[in-house]
């Protein structure tokens, strides 16, 4: 089961921080944990994704250098701290895993979602 949390209404250039609380993932240091968006009208599309082993990260290249995933093995978390926001950023959240040792980057390719959290950016 995948909690996830944190979205809002912010200002652009703001910042959000999204949290996915993951439970009941057996061997959870084989998955491989990512966010997703889906702006209104358009597909859903990957953000970014972290090995839970290995913590290797990959961002869709309209966050690099803006978004940061991350993971507290301890807590059995996910976050994306969300920095620079812009207007083009709006979009439902939703966070995502798949018993995977590899990249993965489309939607179909995740058994595991949780709920959507809605980030609005104001401009």
């Amino acid at each position: 089961q995948l909690q996830a949390s944190g979205g809002g209404l912010v200002q652009a250039g703001g910042s959000l921080r999204l949290s996915c609380a993951a439970s009941g993932l057996t061997n959870s240091r084989y998955y491989i944990m990512g966010w997703f968006r889906q702006a209104p009208g358009k597909e859903r599309e990957f953000v970014a994704g972290i090995m839970w082993r290995s913590g290797a990260t990959r961002y869709e290249d309209s966050v690099k250098g803006r978004f940061t995933i991350s993971r507290d093995n301890a807590k059995n978390t996910v976050s994306l701290q969300m920095n620079s926001l812009k207007p083009e950023d709006t979009a439902v959240y939703y966070c995502t895993a798949d018993r995977s040792v590899d990249f993965r980057t489309a939607e179909y390719q995740y058994d595991y979602w949780g709920q959507g959290t809605l980030v609005t950016v104001s401009s």
